[in-house]
């Protein structure tokens, strides 16, 4: 697996794809810079947003994998699967949850499959000629993610208590790349997605939410 892919993915997709929310600013006001050059492979493409569990009858991987040659004939391109992880039961909203408010970066979601399913999925888009790229929500996680265990990987208020990003997210903590470990740990999750699952790049979630200069950080990865 040649791991300069990330590097060439990762961040023309952060600012390609990004989703843009009114009452959150950037950190850095990048407006007049120039942006990068995007890859060939997502220049002029058709791109489809997946969301599994509402995608086919089953709900699940296997579901989309059995309709990946429907998929090609409409002229699909790329494959961009939402978040394909555990949902936070804690403080969860509605009763499935959203599935940007995430337990584990590493898992999949048993109502959804295996990682082995997921696996299959990529394998079979990329016999199509076809890209994947997953969701990555790198701003916040579930309250109840296996990351709490290291406070320090999240925002708090004076009194030490972890935070949501905005008030108004009340489903998910607000995450802090002060802290060089949370920073590690992410970078490594990326790379092991795409060395085990075999991704072409990462729809990156409110980007402009994350320090740019974890972006260039991880570019130099």
């Amino acid at each position: 697996m040649n791991l300069h892919r990330f590097t060439k993915n990762l961040f023309p997709l952060a600012v390609a794809l990004t989703l843009f929310l009114p009452y959150a600013k950037a950190d850095t006001d990048v407006s007049h810079a120039t942006a990068r050059p995007s890859p060939d492979w997502l220049r002029a493409r058709t791109i489809y947003e997946i969301y599994p569990r509402d995608f086919s009858v089953a709900g699940n991987l296997n579901g989309v994998t059995a309709k990946l040659d429907e998929l090609h004939r409409l002229g699909v391109n790329i494959l961009w699967t939402m978040p394909i992880h555990p949902i936070g039961e804690k403080f969860r909203k509605g009763g499935f949850g959203s599935p940007y408010s995430i337990k584990d970066y590493y898992a999949v979601d048993p109502n959804y499959g295996t990682l082995d399913d997921y696996k299959k999925l990529v394998a079979g888009a990329h016999q199509r000629g076809m890209k994947v790229i997953m969701d990555l929500v790198a701003n916040h996680t579930a309250w109840d993610s296996v990351m709490m265990t290291n406070k320090d990987f999240y925002k708090q208020d004076a009194s030490g208590h972890v935070i949501p990003p905005v008030p108004e997210w009340t489903d998910v903590a607000g995450l802090s790349y002060k802290s060089y470990a949370l920073r590690e740990y992410m970078i490594a999750m990326l790379k092991y997605w795409i060395k085990e699952a075999d991704v072409d790049g990462f729809r990156c979630d409110v980007a402009y939410m994350v320090p740019t200069d974890f972006w260039e950080q991880v570019r130099t990865e």
